[in-house]
């Protein structure tokens, strides 16, 4: 291994320059709220304040498959949250969400509004709220709650690991990504073995530990992020494959990905959703591998 740097941390670290890359405007070490504005607030119950990121795919393509299954009160209201202009920080958004990442939600349904945050805790939540995608049989839903845990533990190797020191930093480190790439093998291998097993997750039903585990690996898989197919060579993971490609003609699934998406085809993307008819459905069959 090369020697790339020879720094030495100081006794006490202190904030007296940007980290650099293409987040550095919005990365600091404090939290709470940099500016006034309130939240935007529509006709459903549900409020959702987001983007589609990984993270933000998951809650979007959860009340996507609500809807889907009939569920009338999870009718919602999607805005959009542009991270990179600091949306996040404000004080609306921070009263929702402390830690000022998305997704957010509202819950107005009751005579107190319920804020939810973290995207696993929001899936929780949705299935717990209307009883669907959770498994109740002791056994299944230790397995479905067991690979939402392990999403939540994982991702961050992955996004703010892998993702991070091999597409964003703005120096490439050799220790960094080789660190990280081995790591997200191993997760990968993990994925695989579990899928070679099961059709889903968490068995034979599709359920919120998929929903939160596809907008991740399975984009991945399918090179949609830090364009790393080959470098990690990503299609030797067959069983991921099969799983990707079955979760993503899911219908809801196509809708979901589409919800405040602000990158890629412009027919992709639905910067708010507020009613199903703002879907353009004759796009739907172009959407299942974008």
């Amino acid at each position: 291994m090369t020697d790339e740097t020879t720094y030495t941390p100081p006794k006490v670290w202190t904030w007296n320059k940007e980290s650099g890359g293409p987040f550095a405007n919005i990365n600091r070490p404090i939290a709470g709220p940099t500016h006034e504005k309130d939240l935007p607030v529509g006709r459903h119950a549900l409020q959702l304040y987001s983007l589609a990121t990984p993270n933000g795919v998951k809650v979007t393509v959860m009340l996507e498959e609500l809807l889907a299954r009939g569920h009338a009160g999870a009718d919602y209201d999607a805005w959009l949250i542009k991270i990179r202009e600091g949306d996040q920080f404000g004080s609306g958004f921070v009263r929702v969400n402390p830690n000022s990442k998305i997704p957010a939600l509202l819950d107005r349904s009751g005579p107190t509004p319920i804020r939810v945050f973290e995207s696993g805790a929001i899936l929780l939540y949705l299935a717990e709220k209307f009883g669907a995608f959770l498994p109740t049989e002791p056994a299944a839903r230790a397995e479905c709650l067991s690979w939402l845990m392990w999403q939540m533990g994982s991702a961050p190797y992955l996004g703010g690991g892998f993702g991070h020191f091999y597409a964003y930093a703005p120096i490439k480190i050799e220790y960094a990504i080789d660190r990280f790439a081995m790591e997200v093998k191993r997760q990968m291998d993990v994925l695989d073995r579990r899928l070679a097993e099961s059709e889903y997750l968490a068995g034979t039903e599709y359920t919120i530990a998929d929903m939160a585990v596809w907008p991740w690996y399975g984009a991945l898989a399918k090179g949609l992020v830090y364009e790393a197919s080959e470098f990690l060579q990503l299609g030797d993971y067959k069983h991921v494959q099969r799983w990707t490609d079955m979760i993503a003609e899911r219908p809801a699934v196509k809708r979901g990905r589409m919800v405040n998406r602000i990158h890629g085809d412009p027919a992709s993307q639905l910067h708010e959703r507020h009613e199903a008819t703002d879907f353009d459905f004759k796009t739907q069959d172009k959407l299942a591998t974008k």
